[in-house]
């Protein structure tokens, strides 16, 4: 593991129908945070379209992009000119009738280090992803970058402990979430809003210190059709404090600085991985427990 701090920065922005305006945007937000000094920028779920999940239609499926392909390699170069690593989802087209959504990373040297595929996929009013995506395949992995070993999760992800597990197992030391979340404009209940947004933030809070990780999530912000996105982009330590933390309606680039050999101390004294008893969670892989 990497002993060393590494400043992160994490993108929350809104989007427009305007691909190429989305992706300067994108772009400009990267400079700014390596500019900021930061190592590893991550940008939000879907970063370069608007969220188009919120109906089943045929024509969103013309925004999907081969990985790696020209979007891909457009990334490279702005990584490799930065220094920096960079995580960007992307409606990903792997063959005909065949999408998924995906993460690329890209090392600090522009290289292209591979791929996560979304594994948890949502079907619920305003996102309606399962019309579009196919699951992940590729399992749960993490990227050895120049910085940080990394593991990528997307949105949904966010919700299910055993893949936070299961990437941190496998040596992340830093969990990314792209992300794509919010609010049903009809839901005016301040109470409600709230509840929802807390409970997105303490189910990853929680997953980082369960794992002994930092955890990052960027979402965007905006308005969308019925959705209006809650942003509260934020990182997190291994014990669940709060490092930094967005608002609910700007642009804006995150940073925070990341001391990776605080772990093994987090690990030491809380030690959960320890104290597993693995031998007895062979049930966790059926659905349900009928009886």
């Amino acid at each position: 593991m990497h002993s060393e701090p590494v400043r992160i920065a994490l993108v929350q922005m809104s989007c427009t129908a305007d691909l190429e305006s989305n992706f300067r945007k994108a772009s400009s937000s990267v400079r700014k945070a390596a500019a900021g000094g930061a190592k590893i920028v991550c940008l939000q779920e879907l970063f370069g379209s608007l969220y188009f999940c919120q109906t089943e239609e045929y024509s969103p499926f013309q925004l999907a992009v081969p990985v790696p392909g020209p979007e891909t390699e457009r990334l490279q170069e702005l990584a490799g000119e930065l220094g920096v690593v960079l995580i960007a989802s992307v409606f990903e087209k792997r063959a005909r009738g065949l999408y998924h959504n995906t993460a690329l990373v890209i090392d600090a040297d522009g290289r292209y280090l591979g791929k996560y595929r979304k594994m948890h996929i949502p079907d619920d009013p305003g996102f309606y992803e399962k019309f579009y995506f196919t699951p992940g395949d590729l399992g749960y992995r993490v990227f050895e970058t120049r910085y940080a070993t990394i593991g990528v999760l997307i949105c949904w992800d966010q919700w299910y402990p055993e893949a936070a597990r299961l990437t941190a197992l496998k040596g992340a030391e830093i969990l990314f979430y792209p992300t794509a979340i919010g609010w049903a404009v009809s839901e005016s209940s301040p109470g409600v809003r709230a509840a929802q947004r807390d409970a997105w933030i303490t189910v990853q809070r929680s997953h980082a210190v369960t794992n002994g990780v930092f955890v990052a999530a960027p979402n965007r912000v905006g308005v969308e059709g019925e959705l209006r996105f809650w942003g509260s982009s934020f990182v997190c330590s291994p014990f669940g404090e709060m490092l930094v933390e967005g608002g609910e309606r700007d642009d804006d680039v995150l940073y925070a600085d990341c001391d990776l050999s605080e772990i093994a101390y987090y690990r030491s004294h809380w030690p959960f991985l320890r104290d597993r008893r693995v031998e007895t969670y062979g049930d966790l892989q059926h659905r349900y427990l009928d009886s």
